[in-house]
């Protein structure tokens, strides 16, 4: 049996997007031709076979329009697309 993959991601290092691209691309391994914006995330999150991303630290996701909070809604849809990666978000 195969452990699932469990990516933790700090929601206050995803405030601004070179930075929280950055950070993504670590946390996920992504390889170095990851494009480095929302479309990209999407599309490797839509190959991974399965994963449990976990966001921490979670008032950031809570911001209007903050760039967390665009990327919370980027691993929720790419886990409605792909029954392999599941989200959660820990209490604030």
């Amino acid at each position: 049996m195969t452990e699932t993959r469990r990516i933790a991601l700090d929601a206050e290092r995803l405030r601004e997007r070179e930075e929280a691209q950055a950070y993504l691309q670590e946390a996920f391994g992504f390889p170095d031709y990851y494009g480095k914006n929302l479309d990209a995330l999407h599309d490797m999150l839509g190959e991974m076979a399965e994963g449990r991303i976990v966001f921490y630290n979670t008032a950031a996701l809570y911001e209007k329009y903050g760039y967390a909070k665009r990327v919370l809604n980027v691993c929720l849809d790419a886990a409605g697309e792909n029954p392999g990666l599941t989200v959660t978000v820990a209490e604030k």
